[in-house]
């Protein structure tokens, strides 16, 4: 394969510099980096990159290149320096959203991208901080706290380099560059599901868990306990017990084939949910012509999947039809005999709200296709507030007349996810209430074949054992609880490589900041220096004030008065045997600048966040702000679906406070 890059490449002024992609950022490899981020990066950039002719956004950018040893091409590294200052966007909406909102904002952040494989011989645009297409992007601020904002490898992002290698190469560029903090928000997906919740049930973590990332944040309120309470739920459900639950499920007999294929494939029990995911999940496809694995298809002859005739059972698992007769209920006819909590009519009545969302889809959106079951639920709850009658009407509906209407709930074969479709009733049919049932003419279904693609068979599990578990409340809870847990962090401990120097993690004292003590608590995470082992106490303030005027806006003319635990010493005095290295100290000084705009994170914005889940910050998830008390509420709690915003919101509390009749919030929605 040639080498797509280097025709770029031979335009430079001189030879550039070529690193081995697997290699690179390897501890020593290419440099020792010693010190804190904010002096490595810069190391970084002058002896692992070149400086580019142009600029990104008014921003210097430097390109290092990687070539990959087994497949022989060469992609390009990029290294933007962002000058707050000079940004457009000096704030950063990654740290409001992930709980950082209150550090002190960083003088200089800077960019990692790798762009998508057409664009590996391009210029990066002026917009390339925006973009969602890279392989990667990453953010880190000066102070060693950052961000992967975007990682597009895991499910086709690039036809020559996977997701994994991706995510080693940030890992080791994060190390070696001694990261102090670095966070991603996990909407990973593969076949359309949701990795945060897959790999949670099967390892028990998220897919960046692989490379230690854990749990820090959840939205709409979750809490860490309730995050890992949730996925203990669901992976240690029996797989006996969840077949047992379907019973006669539309999709019922398919599951079973899938558990006992893999149950008979695997030599140990597949007892749990969380055993039989991750048996499959280390299946691949080849393995199974490797094994040789004989499968049997319904009525047919037993084959053998060698590479021979592989081709000819996936055409034949294709082609061949089981007969299978379709019969219509009416929906009033059918529920009368169900025996629910709910009257009829209440029944009958969601079941309309529910064809008339699929006709308005259908009519705007969808044309002939189906709408998946949550937006079906999502759509419904604008007019029925009770999520348990809808959950329950939902489940009932597969096959049945509604008025005019037919309902049908199947498996979409493309996206793999269950989906309700509405189909006007033909003329002919019978509708008369005195003939509850229609029966359609006989039509062919494909017959299941599990092992031909082992994602499929995990797609049909994951979209009927986790997103549509028949009447468990508690299932799904603990599904929306993971699902709603994104944010996740990696933590560089602490490490001391060489020998005769003194490493201080070093906080100012809140006070000197902020006058409001309970917003002050944690406004600055311990920074870090690094200074000879014999050193005087005067060369140790110096250091942190040179280190803080380096690091943050407002901080260009401080100066450390003292050192809590060290005011008796005098500043000629060495530190030697005083303080360990490692240790954390707080210091105190003058010269803060605490009228600038540029003083947190977050940005200048006082926004107040109380929302009836618990939060009261900003969690990333979408809000509205009540009119009134101009305080921000999640937009789901409040009931108000994504495509809508309303022009007029106002909040319980205040509904109350105007009528204390009003039990439900004030929405008033567009035209």
């Amino acid at each position: 394969m040639s080498i797509p890059i280097i025709e770029t490449c031979r335009k430079r002024k001189r030879r550039p510099k070529i690193f081995e992609f697997h290699k690179f950022a390897e501890p020593g490899h290419p440099v020792s980096f010693t010190g804190p981020f904010r002096d490595n990066v810069r190391i970084f950039l002058e002896e692992c990159a070149e400086p580019e002719d142009y600029y990104v956004g008014g921003m210097p950018i430097w390109c290092t290149l990687l070539v990959h040893e087994n497949k022989s091409f060469v992609l390009p590294l990029y290294t933007i320096e962002e000058n707050v200052q000079c940004s457009i966007g000096p704030y950063c909406d990654h740290c409001r959203c992930t709980g950082w909102s209150k550090h002190l904002l960083s003088k200089r952040k800077y960019h990692l991208i790798i762009p998508v494989d057409t664009e590996w011989n391009m210029r990066l645009e002026d917009a390339a901080f925006d973009l969602h297409t890279h392989l990667l992007h990453g953010l880190i601020h000066c102070n060693g706290f950052g961000h992967l904002i975007c990682i597009n490898g895991i499910e086709g992002g690039s036809k020559f380099i996977c997701g994994r290698e991706i995510m080693d190469l940030w890992d080791r560029i994060c190390n070696i560059l001694r990261a102090r903090k670095i966070t991603v928000k996990d909407l990973s997906k593969k076949r359309c599901m949701d990795l945060r919740l897959l790999h949670g049930i099967a390892y028990g973590h998220s897919w960046f868990g692989r490379w230690g990332y854990k749990f820090f944040r959840g939205s709409y309120g979750m809490t860490q306990h309730s995050y890992y309470r949730a996925i203990e739920i669901i992976s240690s459900l029996e797989v006996d017990k969840v077949v047992s639950e379907f019973g006669n499920e539309e999709f019922s007999r398919e599951i079973k084939q899938i558990i006992s294929h893999y149950r008979n494939k695997s030599e140990a029990q597949l007892i749990t949910l969380r055993d039989l995911l991750r048996f499959m999940l280390t299946v691949k496809s080849c393995s199974l012509s490797q094994n040789r694995l004989a499968m049997t298809i319904t009525d047919g002859p037993s084959l053998m999947l060698n590479s021979s005739n592989r081709t000819t059972l996936e055409k034949h698992a294709l082609v061949r039809k089981e007969q299978k007769v379709i019969k219509y209920r009416r929906f009033s006819t059918m529920v009368s005999s169900l025996g629910s909590r709910w009257p009829v009519r209440r029944l009958e009545f969601a079941a309309e709200v529910i064809v008339e969302a699929l006709k308005e889809k259908k009519a705007a959106k969808f044309g002939c296709g189906g709408m998946t079951r949550q937006d079906v639920r999502d759509a419904a709850r604008m007019r029925i507030g009770d999520t348990g009658l809808l959950d329950y009407v939902l489940k009932s509906m597969n096959n049945v007349i509604v008025g005019r209407y037919i309902v049908r709930r199947a498996v979409n074969p493309a996206t793999r996810i269950l989906e309700y479709t509405i189909h006007e009733l033909a003329d002919g049919f019978r509708t008369k209430e005195s003939e509850p049932e229609v029966v359609q003419e006989r039509i062919r279904g494909p017959a299941l074949v599990p092992g031909i693609d082992v994602y499929s068979d995990v797609t049909v599990l994951y979209t009927n054992l986790l997103l549509n578990y028949p009447e468990s409340e508690t299932v799904e809870t603990s599904v929306q609880t993971v699902l709603d847990s994104k944010h996740f962090v990696k933590d560089w401990s602490f490490r001391d490589d060489k020998e005769q120097t003194l490493i201080v993690f070093y906080q100012v004292k809140p006070s000197l900041i902020d006058l409001e003590p309970t917003s002050a608590k944690e406004l600055l995470p311990g920074e870090l220096v690094v200074v000879p082992y014999h050193v005087t106490l005067l060369d140790l303030k110096k250091a942190i004030a040179n280190a803080l005027r380096d690091t943050y806006y407002g901080m260009d003319r401080f100066v450390v008065t003292d050192i809590e635990n060290l005011e008796e010493m005098e500043d000629r005095q060495m530190l030697s045997g005083k303080v360990e290295s490692g240790a954390q100290l707080v210091v105190r000084g003058s010269g803060i600048d605490l009228g600038s705009k540029f003083r947190y994170q977050g940005g200048t914005e006082n926004w107040m966040e109380r929302c009836a889940c618990g939060v009261q910050d900003d969690d990333g998830e979408r809000m509205v702000a009540c009119d009134l008390c101009e305080i921000w509420q999640h937009t789901r709690c409040c009931g108000i679906e994504d495509s809508v915003l309303p022009p007029l919101f106002i909040c319980l509390s205040c509904c109350d406070g105007l009528a204390t009749q009003r039990t439900e919030p004030l929405i008033e929605f567009g035209s």
